[in-house]
């Protein structure tokens, strides 16, 4: 089992190359200075191999955690917001490194605020509020039954209200009445698009075009969060009623 902490923890005067092959012995594994070498180059270091700690960046610092975490070669690997406070470019090599190591075998356990994140590297998802594990769900079959899609329909005129022939729809009018947003269950064999459509022909609103959007992981987690919020204080409000 390998983890890669939140913060720094390392000999700020010892070597790159030092620091990983120590870590690597004390897991009982033998010396492979191959291994390590192609770890290294995997995490843009080995040209920095020789180098002390204490003369690295904060985001190669980072990248040495992460190879003193897979040094021992686990099957396990736990990683504490890895792509905290690092640039750009460091972050898309860690989720490059993250792919090809879950590709392989390896179990990982990732924790993140970053929730494109967990969106594009993840195939399990655990949401957690306040120190509670709302649920934990294969990643598509969680944005298959949380996730909603909206069709949003351009007008060709703006529109100040929604035509009386149209309000049984779940139906929002968004960018100065410009266009129209039909929220629907992505579960539903009927999603109702065909039977608004019609209503919107009969209503006599001229569409200009049409585009369909997922939700994202972003709007799952913030929706589960929101009705964890609510019916925490509504249990509180009943408490204080009592």
């Amino acid at each position: 089992m390998g983890l890669v902490p939140q913060e720094l923890t390392l000999n700020a005067f010892d070597t790159v190359i030092n620091t990983i092959r120590f870590s690597r012995g004390l897991f009982g594994k033998k010396k492979d200075d191959t291994y390590l070498f192609q770890l290294l180059k995997d995490l843009s270091l080995l040209d920095k191999k020789n180098a002390e700690l204490r003369t690295l960046s904060g985001g190669m610092k980072r990248r040495v955690l992460i190879a003193k975490a897979l040094s021992h070669e686990p099957k396990i690997l736990f990683l504490d917001e890895p792509t905290a406070g690092v640039d750009v470019e460091l972050r898309k090599d860690m989720w490059n490194i993250v792919r090809r190591l879950r590709d392989s075998g390896v179990t990982i356990i990732l924790t993140t605020h970053y929730i494109e994140e967990a969106e594009e590297i993840a195939d399990r998802i655990g949401v957690i509020n306040n120190g509670e594990l709302l649920l934990i769900e294969d990643k598509q079959t969680l944005m298959q039954n949380l996730g909603k899609k909206q069709l949003i329909i351009d007008l060709k005129q703006a529109t100040t209200t929604i035509p009386s022939l149209l309000l049984d729809y779940d139906l929002t009018l968004s960018d100065e009445g410009r266009k129209l947003v039909y929220t629907y269950d992505t579960t539903s064999d009927n999603t109702g698009i065909t039977a608004l459509l019609q209503a919107i022909h009969v209503s006599e609103l001229s569409l200009k075009d049409l585009e369909v959007k997922q939700s994202s992981l972003e709007d799952i987690f913030i929706d589960l969060v929101n009705v964890a919020e609510t019916k925490k204080n509504s249990m509180s409000d009943n408490s204080l009623n009592k």
